[in-house]
């Protein structure tokens, strides 16, 4: 065989050894890509993404759209093409397979706690709209999650309001961790509470609940730490004047939370906030109306524009890693509270962009 033959055959040979090898060899990376973006003020799977009921809405035309990121799975295990693949796409990133899923957590795992966080989101975005249009809410802090093996177990139940503990009346969830650890380990707290059904039986039928118990608990200590602990952790839960649903399946985790929040005030106030412009963006956002930080935002500006945004808006903290890559097109709006964001609306919506907060890089 002539030796340029032979070493045309080696080579050929070698190449397809390592793309075997490549296709073959797992690597613990996992990849993000653009996903994608649901209206608000529209429908998803023939349903209306918000429905109000009780109360007036008006028609909303625009968009105010929430983005969101695909990810690989837990489970799916990317080889070395898949790999170096995603490092050359402009729009993927891929990433240390720990960063998505940290500490061994499975796909399982990962779903339930997004749709944990998803749910807890759009209590929040309902709860920041109302008190955005000065709608009365009331909030009660409850017992939210019970540990087992802990000296609350059969104790309290989720669901029981918590009134106060050891007489001091609790406003917030705070409270009852500050309240609980003035005990050293081993001493009683006496929790008042309504228990669930009570607070469920009166909230059905509209009325203030009155029956309240007082619980008796020893206190443990806490592991790695001398303090006491019960085994509770407390939240808030809501009581609204009318009915607000947020139908949207298949999507999880906290980041929609700002674009619920403002599709909600869209529909409860008269004309539209976009004046039919194309407004994209993402955010958390808690109770009080404060937009916070999420993951993945280059992803979302380029889903956000692919589906034809023209402007975004950005949590301030977010802003320096988006305006590093803003896609041709996209005007990128810095938030910091879902005031702030109605604010810059009237302004897109007016055409004069002049004082429109913006991202500037780092």
């Amino acid at each position: 065989m002539p030796r340029r033959t032979a070493t045309m055959l080696a080579s050929t040979l070698i190449a397809v050894a390592l793309l075997c090898a490549g296709i073959l060899i797992p690597v613990k990376y996992a990849e993000m890509s653009p996903g994608p973006t649901v209206n608000t003020l529209g429908e998803a799977g023939g349903e209306p993404v918000l429905r109000i009921e009780g109360r007036k809405t008006y028609p909303a035309s625009g968009h105010l759209n929430m983005t969101t990121v695909r990810v690989t799975g837990a489970d799916y295990r990317m080889n070395l093409v898949e790999a170096v693949h995603g490092w050359l796409a402009h729009d993927n990133v891929v990433v240390p397979h720990d960063t998505l899923y940290p500490d061994g957590q499975t796909e399982e795992q990962s779903t339930q706690e997004n749709a944990e966080e998803f749910s807890q989101s759009q209590e929040s975005a309902k709860v920041a709209a109302l008190k955005q249009l000065k709608i009365p809410v009331t909030s009660r802090v409850v017992v939210a999650t019970v540990v087992k093996d802990t000296p609350a177990e059969d104790r309290l139940h989720a669901g029981d309001v918590i009134k106060a503990v050891d007489g001091t009346a609790v406003k917030e969830p705070g409270d009852v961790a500050k309240l609980v650890t003035k005990r050293r380990p081993g001493q009683d707290v006496v929790f008042t509470i309504v228990p669930a059904k009570e607070a469920a039986a009166a909230e059905k039928a509209g009325r203030e609940p009155t029956a309240t118990e007082d619980i008796t608990i020893t206190t443990a200590k806490a592991e790695g730490a001398d303090r006491a602990i019960v085994g509770i952790q407390a939240g808030t839960d809501h009581t609204f004047p009318f009915t607000i649903d947020i139908n949207l399946a298949d999507v999880g985790g906290p980041s929609a939370g700002l674009m619920f929040a403002l599709g909600i005030v869209d529909k409860l106030t008269p004309g539209d906030m976009t004046g039919g412009k194309f407004v994209a963006g993402t955010g958390t956002i808690d109770d009080a109306g404060r937009v916070g930080p999420i993951g993945g935002i280059a992803m979302k500006l380029v889903g956000a524009r692919a589906a034809g945004a023209q402007y975004f808006l950005t949590p301030a903290d977010n802003c320096a890693a988006a305006a590093e890559d803003i896609p041709k097109g996209l005007t990128l709006v810095k938030v910091d509270t879902i005031a702030d964001a109605a604010k810059s609306l009237e302004k897109i919506k007016s055409g004069d962009r002049t004082g429109l907060p913006s991202c500037t890089k780092s």
